[in-house]
């Protein structure tokens, strides 16, 4: 009978037990922001070292390739994201195609075909004479007009263009920028030149605000020096390259560098007598006649061969309780740059920091929030995790998310973005130090995600929040450099978490067993923290600045 007894208490107590540990889950999903902050920090220590570990030991594996854009091992990548969002319970939002979970579209895969400038009978050939840097509107073999517009500056101080109509024109222009005959430049009246001669973009932007239909900038002073100057730019040019699908319209003018022998012909005249010509502007400090008799029979084709290549965004999906037609969004990245053959012994860019290491954060995220809905303390906000595709190549992923959102953009109420998170770089390297996070951008269009930030830190993690690189002044520019600013720019606040820039950036040496899966973890538990508030808070946070 003593046993029998024994046996009953245990088994009461096992069910009293049973009965507690139930009635800790909530028959109705919470929705009071005050009791859903208390359990946070349980879900936040469901997003573990171990866990970030075992996701990149995978997403940054060789099998991998490099996950670069539209390739097999970004499609590999992608179907392990979204089944580990299957798994976990978030659903697959995508209305459209095959897979919920995949928001598929197709970028353009373009590269150089046959390229020349006739001149006469002279033949300089793309690729050896000359470069095309961006689109080029002579896809097929085209008449030419040549203008001769000095250096191709249009400026207070100097202004190449006056009384010349360059519209629908070829404009040939002088690489860098005049200077006066004491050897200061004109622009600047020092020995420091200005965007004029150290930035390109500065001629195509006057070309293109006059109506011309190319600038050609000649390059050097002699046919070793162009090959010198214009390396980079051949080895840029000889590989593929993905954007979004053309739409036929051009923005700008077409921008080539030239040859000075090709320049010279273009302008019917010698390579000496073409670098007469800074030494008559010196002298006279302002933009001078040129003594030039422009080609007149001129054709150029510069063709550009281009096929679709399919690639997608990965979103999972939890929705909300009582608030749930606005959502938060988690975003990280997780395409690389594949693969270069051409080097010797490793040849994969695993991209373990860049960015398996914000996707894979991502993924803990969303498993916490799916633990905590699964308890009865879902988000009040919907919540959309998103892996965007097309980062290295110009954003586009979440460019093409926020033209065509899922989820109406006016009810987004922001984005919390992880790129290269868990290494220490160059500064902190130096000391060793480990326990901060560059925080980026969380300011510029709310004080209230600002506010959350600093709090959530402050009570659960402890790091050192460095605002660097927030600066506007910054000269990185971080803040239009990751997926958040496709948000940003459509007037959604984001907060952008990164641990800088280290020496394996961009190279085979970026691999999983460099990442301190300890410091991933802390700045993992903060941007969940972060978004826990966003998504349980009573009111949407404010919109109430707009800064650069």
């Amino acid at each position: 009978m003593k046993h029998h007894h024994l046996y009953a208490y245990a088994l009461l107590a096992a069910m009293t037990a049973g009965c507690a540990t139930a009635s800790k889950t909530p028959k109705q999903p919470v929705t009071d922001a005050a009791k859903l902050e208390e359990v946070s920090e349980k879900y936040a220590e469901t997003i573990t070292a171990d866990d970030l570990s075992k996701h990149l030991h995978i997403i940054a594996s060789d099998s991998m390739e490099g996950r670069d854009t539209g390739s097999k091992g970004q499609k590999m990548a992608a179907e392990y994201i979204s089944n580990h969002f299957k798994q976990e319970g978030l659903a697959g939002p995508v209305k459209t195609g095959t897979n919920p979970y995949y928001q598929t579209f197709d970028l353009e895969k373009t590269q150089w075909g046959g390229g020349y400038i006739l001149v006469g009978n002279k033949k300089f050939l793309m690729m050896q004479d000359f470069f095309v840097l961006g689109g080029s509107p002579y896809q097929q073999e085209q008449a030419a007009d040549v203008v001769f517009a000095g250096y191709g500056i249009d400026d207070p101080k100097f202004n190449d263009y006056a009384g010349k109509d360059v519209t629908g024109k070829m404009v040939v222009v002088l690489a860098g920028e005049p200077k006066d005959a004491n050897g200061n430049y004109i622009i600047s009246s020092t020995d420091k030149a200005s965007d004029w001669g150290n930035d390109y973009r500065s001629k195509r932007k006057a070309a293109t605000d006059h109506g011309a239909k190319s600038v050609l900038i000649i390059t050097g002073t002699n046919p070793g020096e162009f090959n010198s100057l214009t390396q980079r730019y051949k080895a840029y040019a000889t590989r593929p390259s993905i954007g979004m699908k053309s739409t036929g319209a051009q923005a700008n003018a077409a921008t080539m560098f030239i040859s000075p022998v090709a320049g010279a012909a273009l302008l019917g005249t010698t390579t000496d007598q073409l670098f007469d010509y800074p030494t008559m502007v010196a002298k006279a400090g302002k933009p001078t006649p040129d003594k030039f008799a422009v080609a007149r029979d001129v054709k150029v084709k510069t063709e550009r061969l281009a096929e679709p290549l399919s690639t997608e965004n990965v979103l999972g999906f939890i929705e909300g309780t009582d608030k749930k037609d606005e959502v938060v969004v988690v975003t990280a990245h997780y395409d690389h740059v594949g693969m270069d053959p051409s080097l010797e012994g490793d040849k994969i860019f695993n991209g373990a920091n860049d960015d398996g290491s914000g996707t894979v954060s991502v993924l803990e995220i969303a498993q916490a929030f799916a633990k905590a809905k699964k308890d009865g303390y879902g988000p009040r906000r919907s919540m959309l995790f998103m892996t965007v595709t097309g980062e290295e190549k110009g954003l586009l992923g979440s460019e093409y998310y926020s033209e065509n959102p899922i989820f109406p953009l006016e009810n987004t109420v922001a984005d919390v973005n992880i790129d290269m998170v868990g290494r220490m770089d160059y500064d902190h390297e130096k000391t060793n130090d480990s326990n901060y996070i560059y925080l980026i951008g969380d300011d510029k269009l709310s004080s209230e995600l600002h506010e959350i930030d600093q709090r959530m830190n402050e009570k659960y993690t402890h790091l050192k929040l460095d605002y660097t690189y927030n600066d506007e002044n910054d000269p990185n520019r971080f803040y239009y450099r990751s997926d958040h600013y496709n948000f940003a720019k459509h007037g959604i606040p984001i907060v952008f978490f990164f641990n800088g820039v280290h020496e394996d950036y961009h190279k085979p040496s970026d691999e999983v067993e460099k990442i301190n899966f300890q410091s991933a973890q802390t700045v993992a538990r903060l941007a969940f923290h972060t978004a826990w508030e966003l998504a349980n808070r009573d009111n949407r946070i404010v919109v109430d600045s707009n800064k650069k």
